[in-house]
């Protein structure tokens, strides 16, 4: 079945090709009568994405076939499908962090699309920081972080710790939609600021953000969702044909509640059967070779079992079963 499945996909996309009469598919040598062509070294068509004629996020409706806004979602679909590497990676890590994103949402009465905002984020990469500061899945400056809940210090930085700072942005996005009621303004501002946002949506006298004329980056950034969105939901109709092997498995753990500093991370981490990269690795909000915790502070590490460490491609479950061709 996977072998048929492959097979008629790539037989589509030849005959796609030859029916555009592609000269290195059909085995042509010239353009046309009059000009000869250099023998294409590309072996495969390249396509454009069809946009929908509409979209929808957070339960709000976008037409998509007004002449701009498909025009702007037409480039974030090309985008999305042609930044092979980032967007594979973010697929098989969508396996290990959207089972732990998904429930806090929930939770927290934030609607479930939310959770592509942290993948244009940060394309699901916990470590992740930007040349301006911002850090974490989420992309918090210091200041919102801090403003937020989140203790952001040269030795703990919860910017890092995906429970917290998801619940951090739900708490934002829940403030932004108190004040504007409409959840792609509340996108929008997550990008540029409540002030910007609030500012120019009454200057420009619209009622929400796709509507406004903004810098490139805060105009693209809301179809950068609805794009990130529609190829997650379907990967296959953007080429992506992953296994249920190659995803990336949650690391299952046990958990070490601590009051006290821990004066040699390295050390705690071999009593606890890892190594410090290891402890690192699952606890990024540690910043240094130690924890200090002058205050007393109550804070859990995660330490990975030795099973949930190794592959097991067999026991490998996929979050989506649209994620993959087996």
């Amino acid at each position: 079945m996977k072998k048929e499945y492959i097979r008629l996909l790539s037989t589509a996309l030849v005959t796609l090709c030859i029916g555009i009469s592609l000269p290195f598919l059909t085995g042509s040598s010239k353009l046309d009568n009059e000009h000869e062509s250099a023998k294409s070294e590309v072996p495969y068509c390249v396509t454009s994405p069809e946009v929908p004629e509409k979209a929808s996020f957070a339960g709000q409706h976008l037409d998509l076939r007004r002449y701009d806004l498909h025009e702007r979602m037409d480039r974030e679909l090309m985008s999305f499908t042609y930044m092979h590497s980032s967007t594979m990676l973010i697929i098989k890590r969508a396996n290990r962090f959207f089972p732990i994103i998904e429930p806090i949402l929930k939770a927290e009465g934030v609607p479930d699309d939310f959770k592509y905002l942290a993948v244009i984020e940060s394309n699901l990469n916990p470590r992740a920081k930007s040349p301006a500061g911002a850090a974490g899945l989420w992309q918090f400056m210091t200041a919102t972080g801090r403003e937020h809940g989140l203790e952001v210090n040269n030795n703990i930085d919860e910017r890092y710790h995906v429970e917290k700072e998801t619940r951090a942005a739900c708490a934002y996005l829940k403030e932004a939609y108190q004040k504007y009621g409409n959840w792609f303004s509340v996108a929008a501002a997550y990008n540029a600021g409540q002030a910007r946002i609030s500012s120019q949506l009454e200057k420009q006298m619209v009622g929400q953000a796709t509507d406004l004329w903004l810098v490139e980056e805060t105009a693209r950034y809301m179809f950068r969702l609805l794009a990130a969105k529609a190829i997650l939901n379907h990967p296959e109709r953007y080429g992506f044909l992953l296994k249920r092997h190659q995803l990336y498995p949650p690391i299952p753990y046990t958990e070490v509640t601590v009051t006290t500093g821990i004066e040699n991370l390295a050390r705690f981490a071999q009593e606890h059967g890892i190594t410090y990269a290891q402890l690192k690795d699952a606890n990024p909000w540690l910043r240094d070779t130690f924890l200090q915790n002058k205050s007393g502070r109550t804070y859990v590490l995660k330490i990975p079992t030795q099973e949930g460490m190794h592959y097991q491609p067999k026991k490998t479950v996929p979050h989506n079963k649209k994620w993959v061709i087996d």
